[in-house]
């Protein structure tokens, strides 16, 4: 397998280690080198920055370092862009809260039903709305998911 310089790069600097394909990675590794080579071309070095920096720089989201939730948190970076410029620390803290490996445990139940990426997209959008959203200062007492 080669591995792009700059993805390569891009892993060292956030502690992220490659293996082999065919190996079943661990937390804080990855085989996905081609999703992260095309989030790369497709989107630039900051925008892949930033989805690694939401993944590997908070709790529980360093299983999620494969393709499906690579793609996903780059869909969550795309769509929240402006919220993450203003509130870098809450976008951070709030996922610090997800439990990104168990909602994409979670997702493999609807395997060949609903794309993985959009399924587990859904659910972490549906909680960043919560933290975010224009009725985030609501309080909801039947629902704890509203915890920081």
């Amino acid at each position: 397998m080669t591995i792009p310089a700059h993805i390569q790069r891009l892993c060292d600097e956030f502690d992220v280690r490659i293996i082999d394909r065919h190996r079943y990675p661990d937390i804080g590794e990855t085989r996905a080198v081609e999703t992260m080579a095309r989030i790369y071309r497709r989107y630039g070095e900051e925008h892949l920055r930033l989805v690694l920096s939401t993944l590997v720089e908070t709790a529980n989201n360093k299983i999620l370092l494969d393709e499906v939730g690579l793609w996903m948190a780059s869909d969550m970076v795309l769509k929240c862009r402006e919220l993450i410029e203003r509130q870098a620390g809450d976008w951070l803290e709030m996922w610090d809260a997800i439990p990104g490996g168990e909602l994409q445990f979670v997702c493999q139940e609807l395997s060949g039903i609903i794309p993985q990426r959009y399924a587990l997209g859904g659910m972490v959008f549906e909680r960043i709305y919560r933290r975010f959203g224009p009725n985030s200062a609501q309080l909801d007492l039947l629902d704890d998911r509203r915890r920081p």
